[in-house]
C-alpha cells in the first residue's frame, strides 16, 4: 500500500511503500508503557530485605531494559511507525513515552534525530562526535539539556519523587535502585548500543557512516531493542524496531546470494580463462 505523511521535524515528506500494522503497533506500546508503570509500583514498595543480591540486580536490570524500552517507542514514533496511519495519535504516544522517560522535548528529539539521519556521523550531525567514548557521551547528553529543559526536568522529576516517596511511601533505597539508577543506566545503553558502536569513525563506505552488530537476534533485542541493526534503521528508517531482524535478515541472504553468484562465475572462469580471471581479480 502506498501512503504519504509527513514527520514533524522541519516538515520532511517521505514516501514509501508500507505493510505497517497500527493494531500491532498499539500492543507493542501499550505493552511497554504498561509494563514500565507497573513495575515502577511494584519495585518501589519491594522489601529489599527479603531480596538477595542477585534479585535487587535482576530488578535493576529489568527497570533499565524497560526504561530503554520508553526511549525506543518515541524513537519509533519519530519515524512515524508506532500508528503509521494515525499520525495524530502516533507522536502523542512519542511524547508521552519521552515524558515517562525523562520529561524530555518530544520536538527537539525529533529535529535532532532527523538531522542526525540527513547528516550522520558527519559535523552537522547533532549526536555524533569525533572523540573518546565518554567524552562523546557527555557532550552528546549536554545537547539535550538546555536550561529550559533542565527546568521542566527538575520540576516534573521531582513530582514523580513526590508521588513515589510521598505517595506511594516507597523507601528511598527502592526509588534509587528502581528508578533513577535505571535511568541514567539507560542513558549509556542507547548511546552505547545505538549511538557509539553503530557510528564510531570507522567506517564511511556507505551513505549511512553506520556499522550493524553481528549479535543474534535474541541478544540484539537486550542489547538495545534491535537498534544495534543500526544500517537496517537508516535504510529502512520507517520500519519499527520489531521489523529490523527481517530487515537484517534479507540483506544477509541478498549479500550470501551475491556472493555465490560471483564465486560460479569465477569457478567458470577459471575453467575457461584464467588469464581474464587474473585481470578481473587484479581489477
Amino acid at each position: 500500500m502506498r501512503k504519504q505523511w509527513c514527520y514533524s521535524a522541519r516538515q520532511n515528506c517521505v514516501r514509501h511503500d508500507l505493510n505497517l500494522d497500527d493494531f500491532q503497533g498499539s500492543i507493542v506500546a501499550a505493552t511497554i508503557v504498561a509494563t514500565w508503570l507497573a513495575s515502577l509500583a511494584v519495585c518501589s514498595v519491594l522489601d529489599l530485605d527479603r531480596l538477595t543480591v542477585w534479585g535487587v540486580l535482576v530488578g535493576i536490570l529489568g527497570r533499565t531494559f524497560i526504561q530503554t524500552g520508553l526511549f525506543i517507542l518515541a524513537h519509533d514514533a519519530i519515524h512515524g511507525s508506532v500508528l503509521p496511519h494515525h499520525l495524530q495519535l502516533n507522536h502523542a504516544i512519542g511524547k508521552f513515552a519521552v515524558t515517562l522517560y525523562a520529561f524530555l522535548d518530544y520536538q527537539k528529539l525529533s529535529v535532532n534525530h532527523w538531522q542526525h539521519h540527513r547528516h550522520p556521523g558527519s559535523s552537522k550531525d547533532p549526536d555524533f562526535y569525533d572523540c573518546s567514548g565518554w567524552l562523546w557521551y557527555l557532550k552528546f547528553m549536554k545537547g539535550y539539556f538546555e536550561l529550559q529543559q533542565f527546568l521542566i526536568q527538575l520540576v516534573g522529576l521531582s513530582a514523580v519523587f513526590i508521588i513515589l516517596y510521598f505517595g506511594l511511601h516507597a523507601p528511598l533505597a527502592n526509588v534509587c535502585l528502581f528508578w533513577i539508577l535505571p535511568l541514567l543506566l539507560s542513558t549509556i545503553q542507547l548511546f552505547f548500543f545505538g549511538t557509539y558502536l553503530p557510528h564510531r569513525p570507522i567506517d564511511s563506505s556507505n551513505s549511512h557512516r553506520a556499522i550493524s552488530c553481528n549479535y543474534p537476534p535474541i541478544i540484539s533485542f537486550f542489547t538495545c531493542y534491535h537498534f544495534g541493526y543500526h544500517w537496517e534503521h537508516h535504510e529502512y528508517p520507517y520500519l519499527p524496531w520489531y521489523r529490523l531482524p527481517s530487515a537484517r535478515r534479507a540483506r544477509q541472504i541478498r549479500q550470501q546470494g551475491t556472493t555465490t553468484i560471483r564465486n560460479s562465475l569465477m569457478f567458470e572462469l577459471t575453467k575457461t580463462s584464467p588469464l581474464l580471471t587474473l585481470l578481473l581479480l587484479k581489477a
